[in-house]
């Protein structure tokens, strides 16, 4: 029996993916790319209502408060949005709220200085102001790392192969945003899920006048017939009966958004009042500005590759975070209750329609600062129960996840070395917030519990991030662990054509600035 050769069995690394209809600086036509901008503006609303949602009754805000908050939290994001498309890395990313935050945010709303205060609306005022002071406060790490090109200089130590455990965990530490939540309902979440695979996969090849209709507006289409069928249930009485979380996550008329929400209303800065400065809630606040930077790190990666783009070169990089930082800054200044950061699922919706364009993006920052100046038509939309968008983060986390994997193809898998770092990295990626989350659920505190607050928020949020774990794992191992004379093994020679702008014709076609503005921001 004759055995096959090494090239039918083996495939060669590609420094793009294939199979993309539209890359970076390619456009469908005007139809088609407002309809996928308001596809990405839709999943965008998940993170925009959930974490108010939660945060803002611990504050003691109503649901107008609570309206308030989504309205300026997609607004802010709108406008982060387009800056960062237009003038940070120019990858097609959306801008959206971070969960990363919540640790030093909720240190600040059981702060003492507030349990004395027995008004509600008064102490959501508060504590609010307090928050947006943090915010203010700490986005300058973002913005001296992103402008001065210090973490262009950091980012030189990273390697493809610290990069995977990064990028991935970027994906696989969401997990508990998945099928965990999409339990919650099953009766909404499963068929979701089963509709949402069945139209983007199986049904790709579906074609109206040669546009494959299913497969590039499968999340609209599957929303769109699964919130009918959970209103149907609704209406119906179904849940009438039921415990009252099955009922919050369930029915279509429990986020009293629609009753709360003003017909116009335009968000503003100091909307909530002059902000309040506390150097301890700062400190805390700084962590989670670093778990922002390098979750975006991973994310920027993520979307570049999703994009056809090329890996985006040092100072493209810091020039993104810089202007993510003036994001941070813009979420202080109007009070969006948390920090801002790269959509991880926004990302995951490139692959998912292999429409990478970064037109669409910015149409759908339209779209989030329209409907957040129309109250009612945006708490229309947002009042979508979450379990719907928790079953499509199950297919779009996996497929950003797997873009990570993606760059082990420029690595040698055969070496022990490599084999070591990339498994230790991933296992602590997962395994070390994993015991932070469960430590905190039974004791109520995270592990770091000292008389010093900050230090506590520091280290729990540091802690609390998969993709922050495995870049202090993966990078430390990468950079001490035999790393004389073994650069081919760990992809160096691929990612050095991209660690400068002029390393690789393609990055000076990618993001270069518009209006000339490259003198103000010369590449390194």
């Amino acid at each position: 029996m004759e055995l096959p050769k090494l090239e039918d069995i083996a495939h060669p690394p590609m420094d793009q993916l294939q199979g993309f209809e539209y890359c970076i600086d390619s456009n469908p036509s005007w139809g088609e790319a407002i309809a996928l901008g308001f596809q990405h503006y839709i999943l965008a609303l998940g993170t925009a209502v959930m974490i108010p949602s939660f945060l803002v009754p611990l504050m003691g805000g109503s649901d107008d408060d609570k309206v308030r908050v989504v309205q300026t939290l997609l607004f802010v994001g709108g406008i982060n949005t387009l800056l960062q498309t237009l003038f940070g890395t120019r990858l097609p990313t959306v801008i959206g709220g971070s969960h990363a935050f919540l640790v030093p945010i909720i240190s600040i709303i059981h702060d003492d200085s507030f349990k004395g205060i027995e008004d509600p609306h008064q102490k959501f005022l508060a504590t609010m102001r307090a928050i947006q002071g943090a915010l203010i406060v700490s986005s300058s790490i973002q913005i001296i790392l992103g402008y001065s090109q210090l973490w262009g200089i950091c980012s030189r130590f990273f390697s493809p192969l610290g990069m995977v455990p990064v990028i991935s965990l970027v994906g696989f530490g969401l997990f508990d945003r998945g099928f965990p939540l999409v339990g919650r309902c099953v009766e909404i979440g499963v068929p979701m899920l089963i509709l949402f695979v069945a139209f983007s996969q199986y049904l790709k090849n579906f074609r109206a006048k040669d546009l494959p209709v299913l497969e590039r507006f499968a999340l609209v289409i599957s929303v769109t017939v699964i919130w009918a069928y959970a209103h149907l249930l609704t209406a119906s009485g179904a849940y009438k009966h039921r415990p009252e979380m099955t009922q919050v996550h369930c029915r279509t008329d429990k986020a009293n958004l629609i009753s709360s929400a003003p017909w116009i209303k335009i968000p503003y800065p100091l909307q909530w009042g002059a902000p309040t400065f506390d150097a301890g809630h700062a400190f805390g606040m700084m962590a989670a500005v670093l778990v922002s930077l390098i979750e975006s790190t991973g994310a920027y990666k993520a979307a570049s590759r999703l994009a056809s783009a090329t890996p985006p070169p040092a100072h493209v990089l810091s020039r993104g975070i810089g202007w993510q930082g003036i994001g941070i800054l813009l979420d202080g200044l109007f009070g969006t209750g948390t920090g801002s950061t790269v959509s991880v699922e926004n990302i995951g919706l490139l692959g998912s329609t292999r429409v990478g364009s970064r037109r669409v993006i910015q149409i759908s920052a339209g779209f989030m600062i329209f409907f957040s100046i129309l109250g009612k038509f945006g708490a229309l939309f947002a009042s979508i129960p979450f379990t719907i968008f928790a079953a499509i983060y199950c297919v779009l986390f996996g497929l950003v996840a797997s873009v990570g994997l993606s760059f082990l193809q420029f690595t040698n898998m055969n070496s022990m070395r490599n084999l070591f770092i990339t498994g230790v990295a991933f296992f602590l990626g997962l395994s070390v917030p994993e015991y932070f989350r469960e430590y905190t659920a039974s004791a109520l505190h995270g592990p770091a519990h000292t008389k010093a607050g900050w230090f506590n928020d520091f280290i729990n949020t540091i802690f609390f991030s998969s993709p922050t774990v495995a870049l202090i794992v993966a990078v430390f191992l990468d950079n001490t662990l035999d790393y004389k004379d073994i650069a081919k093994d760990r992809g160096m020679p691929w990612w050095a054509r991209f660690r400068t702008f002029k390393g690789d014709s393609r990055n000076e076609e990618f993001y270069t600035l518009p209006f000339n503005l490259n003198r103000f921001f010369p590449p390194a």
